[in-house]
């Protein structure tokens, strides 16, 4: 498959870097060509990478995903361009963190919107999933570095684009019964605000930490 990867930064280069070694050919996107980040990682990554502008990697992609910054994803994605993401896929990992809000961070959407749906407001005719964005960047991509049953949330109001993210996280090693699926893109709102609590347990327990959920038997 063709990958546009939104971003240039560590969450960036490890989707990027993880989807190259599945074989799909990714195209990693910035606000201009030649980006040295981009170009460092495309020069490195092998045949099947290589880098353009945020409207090039979407134009480019057959699914997108936005791996920017989450107080300029918005901004990305409009360069990117409508056209460019009409019809597609839109995997959204990223947080609504406040720029300059100091740590523990502050979040510029929540209880009554999220990121995700800004995004999907903005461009309607795209079909935006949020996952991934509960957890660090190497569980991301290998959630075998950390043992048991913990889980991913997938929201999204296009049932067969969560599909077709389901699949792709899987490859990853992330498997079905552990990719949990709120609902519709509203259900996004918890996701992005467990990054307060995430934040919380950083110092404590360091950054490769993720939830596994247990009900009581019937």
């Amino acid at each position: 498959m063709r990958i546009g990867v939104l971003g240039t930064g560590r969450v960036g280069q490890a989707l990027a870097g993880k989807l190259v070694s599945l074989g799909h050919d990714v195209k990693m996107g910035s606000r201009t060509a030649g980006n040295e980040k981009a170009k460092s990682w495309a020069s490195g990554a092998g045949a099947k990478a290589s880098e353009g502008t945020f409207a090039d990697s979407a134009g480019f992609g057959e699914l997108v995903i936005n791996a920017t910054g989450g107080h300029a994803s918005l901004a990305a994605l409009q360069i990117a361009g409508a056209d460019n993401l009409r019809g597609k896929v839109l995997l959204d990992v990223a947080n609504a963190i406040a720029p300059d809000s100091g740590f523990p961070p502050e979040l510029f959407v929540c209880n009554t919107d999220s990121l995700a749906e800004q995004i999907q407001r903005a461009f309607p005719d795209a079909r935006v999933v949020k996952s991934l964005n509960t957890v660090n960047l190497s569980v991301m991509v290998d959630p075998g570095t950390i043992p048991g049953d913990h889980v991913l949330f997938l929201s999204g109001d296009d049932q067969d684009a969560k599909t077709q993210v389901s699949g792709l996280l899987g490859s990853f090693g992330w498997p079905a019964e552990r990719i949990l699926d709120l609902g519709g893109i509203a259900s996004a709102r918890g996701p992005e605000m467990y990054l307060a609590l995430w934040i919380r347990m950083l110092p404590i327990f360091g950054p490769n930490i993720n939830i596994e959920l247990r009900r009581r038997a019937s």
